[in-house]
């Protein structure tokens, strides 16, 4: 329904925004992102109040008016409705990436073969990353690490560079004097410290182990995670929402 999808905003007494992480306020890149969507012609969906649905296309973006036009169907009801409400939700999908923004300043145009939807350039944009995620690869310099202890030697205490995470798993960075690690070994628990502050504990899987090269004396394993905690599957949504975010701003520079 409308409601389940409307962006929440600030309470009276200032309470943290739960949508703040997802939120794309920079203007530049709210335009790259709908340009993006235009170009790859992906379908909007556009709910309304009164729990309509209607699939559009985006055709223009026209910053200098503030403009967004859309073309859908023409005779939907829907349409009508929508434009009587003059509000609505957008949605749409790039990939692993789910897009929304709110309508508003609706106008339809009606043609003979097709209807356009005029409304404003959205300020704001939100920007959601599916389940089956978007994998960061992380910087050699302050790189995150995994510790965990050597699932053959649990005397063995390792802590491992960190090359990439995603929602579904890690790749992990092993020397060549630790003892082999095979692939479908359970890892037990991993510690995985984002930064000073950030870190969560997740059980995984060593799912592949692969050469990184003759001259690095050492493998990449790579590691799904094993019923990945909430609290844990939360904090890192918001990790590879933030190093997303940081690498578009720095594109944009």
């Amino acid at each position: 329904m409308f409601q389940d999808t409307r962006p929440a905003t600030l309470d009276a007494d200032g309470a943290a925004d739960p949508w703040g992480p997802f939120r794309v306020s920079h203007p530049q890149e709210c335009l790259a992102l709908l340009r993006q969507l235009r170009d790859g012609q992906q379908p909007v969906v556009l709910n309304s109040p009164g729990g309509d649905a209607v699939t559009a296309t985006l055709w223009s973006v026209d910053e200098a008016r503030g403009l967004v036009t859309l073309s859908a169907q023409p005779g939907l009801p829907a349409l009508d409705r929508l434009v009587e409400a003059d509000e609505g939700m957008a949605v749409a999908y790039m990939d692993s990436v789910k897009l929304q923004w709110e309508l508003s300043r609706l106008v339809l145009l009606r043609g003979p073969r097709l209807w356009s939807l005029q409304c404003a350039l959205p300020s704001v944009l939100y920007r959601f990353q599916r389940r089956s995620a978007f994998r960061v690869r992380t910087p050699a310099r302050h790189a995150p690490v995994a510790r965990m202890r050597h699932p053959a030697m649990p005397e063995m205490a390792l802590t491992l560079r960190v090359l990439d995470l995603s929602l579904g798993g890690c790749a992990l960075w092993c020397p060549a004097d630790v003892p082999m690690l095979e692939a479908g070994t359970r890892l037990g628990e991993i510690a995985i410290e984002l930064d000073a502050t950030t870190r969560f504990v997740s059980a995984a899987t060593l799912a592949h182990v692969s050469s990184l090269g003759h001259h690095d004396r050492g493998v990449r394993i790579g590691c799904e995670w094993h019923q990945l905690p909430t609290s844990a599957e939360r904090t890192l949504l918001r990790w590879i929402d933030t190093a997303q975010r940081r690498r578009r701003l720095m594109a944009l520079e």
